[in-house]
C-alpha cells in the first residue's frame, strides 16, 4: 500500500535529491550501501527515529517499519486476515504474532455472550 500523501512526499524527495546531487541519475530511491544496489530488506534503513518513551534515537530496520505497519492496522481494527494478505503471510499464525503487541485492542474485545438479549 502506498498512500497518496506518502507518494507525494517521495516525489518531492526524489526531485530534491536529484537537484542536490544526493542521488545517482537513474539510481534507487532507497539505495543500499553501494548506491548502485537497492536497499536490502534485511539492512537497516539508516533512518534515525525518536523512540516513544526515550529521548535518544535509534536506527530502524525495514522489519521494524513492517511490524509497525501491521501493529497500527490491528489497532485500527483492521481484520487480521486482511493484514495477513497485505503482509504476504501464508499462515495466519505468522500474522497473529503481531496481535501480541496490540494488547490495547485485545482488551476492548467484548464477548458475544455480552450482547445476547434476555428471553
Amino acid at each position: 500500500m502506498l498512500s497518496p500523501v506518502l507518494l507525494e512526499r517521495l516525489r518531492t524527495w526524489w526531485k530534491f535529491a536529484h537537484a542536490q546531487g544526493k542521488m545517482l541519475q537513474g539510481g534507487w530511491l532507497f539505495p543500499g550501501l553501494d548506491p548502485i544496489d537497492p536497499l536490502s530488506t534485511r539492512h537497516s534503513t539508516g533512518l534515525s527515529m525518536p523512540q516513544p518513551r526515550r529521548r535518544d534515537r535509534q536506527a530502524v530496520s525495514m522489519h521494524t517499519l513492517r511490524h509497525s505497519f501491521a501493529t497500527h492496522l490491528l489497532e485500527q481494527k483492521v481484520d487480521i486476515r486482511i493484514i495477513q494478505v497485505l503482509l504476504g503471510h501464508k499462515k495466519l499464525e505468522t500474522t497473529a504474532l503481531y496481535a501480541q503487541v496490540a494488547t490495547d485492542i485485545l482488551r476492548e474485545v467484548v464477548s458475544p455472550i455480552e450482547t445476547l438479549q434476555p428471553l
